[in-house]
């Protein structure tokens, strides 16, 4: 059957947008401001719980958005193989937004961040996965999960010591296969590929099941979503008690933000049960909203409508919080009420920005098709 757009969705890559927004704020114009994590085997001490916290909590924003991603084009290819589009065309279009994600990534995100033009950061990661989604996706659902739960589970056991890093282009190879750094300009990287195509895969499955279903059965995950969540969260405990299997970083004491100082780049399994239960949770919440009658309304409308155009928020937020050129330094630094108060006036422009280019796009739709 075909699925209309679905508003739990929205409300869920909303909600984790306006978090995303808030990490880059503070990142612009806090002078401590946590990252890295996973790269460092560390936390910063110069972290107190307050900073530590308002970094930690942000966690839920790249797992999310890339597994919505997934779910996102398997209802895409599903609705567009229903009205009759060719495979073939299925796969050059997911090809040219695959593309168009890399161009913007070197021309808009890049210099965002002050980094260099080869920066592989979450949307180059994403274009990527798309691109090789355009051929991966003809597998059955059933494979692709196997496949997916085989890489998050085994990947940090990954070694690409048989690529040789003395190479630029070998350099550069390992860091977007497995092996985020820093230490040669240009070829820097945050998100590599493979263990963000077990994300996008998971996502991708759980689209298939929604397509599958009709509405009231998808009202009716709400239970299941939060059970789900629960249970991640309860192994993620487990993971990290027995500090071994599933943490890249280790756990070196009982100090809380000791516990909480996770593998990102690349993301570990513990990682990844914590912040992919909070997906389930927040995709319950949306439920529970569309239940309720508050979808298309008021705060949860506003939510809805940063998550229905992602990739244009995520490129305007980047140069409206960071209120500079590229290459130029902060002028001062916020502390974090005065951050908290830039971002909530930042959300409140984004949101007429939103809604405005949302009506444009509609109007436009094969010319902002990619955007």
């Amino acid at each position: 059957m075909t699925v209309d757009r679905l508003g739990f969705i929205d409300f869920a890559r909303g909600l984790v947008m306006m978090l995303m927004a808030w990490d880059h704020v503070s990142g612009f114009w806090n002078q401590v401001h946590g990252g890295l994590e996973g790269i460092y085997a560390y936390r910063n001490p110069s972290l107190d719980f307050p900073l530590f916290m308002s970094r930690f909590i942000t966690h839920f924003c790249a797992p999310t958005f890339i597994f919505l991603t997934g779910v996102s084009l398997a209802l895409s290819v599903k609705k567009r193989l229903s009205r009759g589009d060719s495979q073939s065309d299925i796969s050059l279009h997911i090809i040219k937004r695959g593309l168009v994600l890399l161009a913007l990534a070197i021309l808009l995100e890049a210099p965002a961040f002050d980094l260099p033009y080869l920066y592989f950061g979450v949307i180059s990661c994403i274009g990527a996965c798309l691109i090789i989604f355009s051929v991966y996706r003809r597998l059955p659902v059933m494979a692709i999960l196997a496949v997916s739960l085989i890489i998050i589970l085994n990947h940090q056991w990954l070694d690409l010591g048989f690529i040789s890093m003395d190479a630029a282009w070998g350099h550069y190879l390992r860091r977007i296969i497995h092996e985020p750094g820093f230490t040669l300009s240009p070829y820097f990287s945050l998100y590599p590929i493979i263990p963000w195509l077990g994300v996008m895969g998971l996502g991708w499955v759980f689209g298939s099941y929604l397509h599958g279903i009709g509405k009231d059965r998808i009202s009716k995950l709400k239970l299941p979503l939060v059970a789900t969540g629960a249970a991640s969260f309860a192994l993620f405990f487990v993971v990290r008690y027995f500090n071994g299997y599933g943490n890249l970083v280790r756990r070196w004491s009982d100090d809380i933000l000791d516990w909480l100082y996770l593998s990102k780049y690349p993301p570990d399994i513990a990682f990844l049960l914590w912040t992919l239960g909070g997906t389930c949770l927040f995709l319950a919440l949306g439920l529970v909203i569309e239940d309720r009658g508050w979808s298309g309304r008021g705060l949860a409308g506003v939510v809805q409508t940063f998550g229905r155009v992602p990739l244009f928020f995520y490129l305007t937020h980047l140069w409206l919080y960071r209120l500079r050129l590229p290459g130029v330094p902060a002028p001062f630094y916020l502390d974090l009420p005065q951050t908290l108060g830039l971002w909530a006036v930042g959300l409140v422009v984004l949101w007429l920005l939103c809604s405005r280019y949302e009506r444009l796009k509609r109007r436009y739709p094969r010319f902002l098709q990619y955007i």
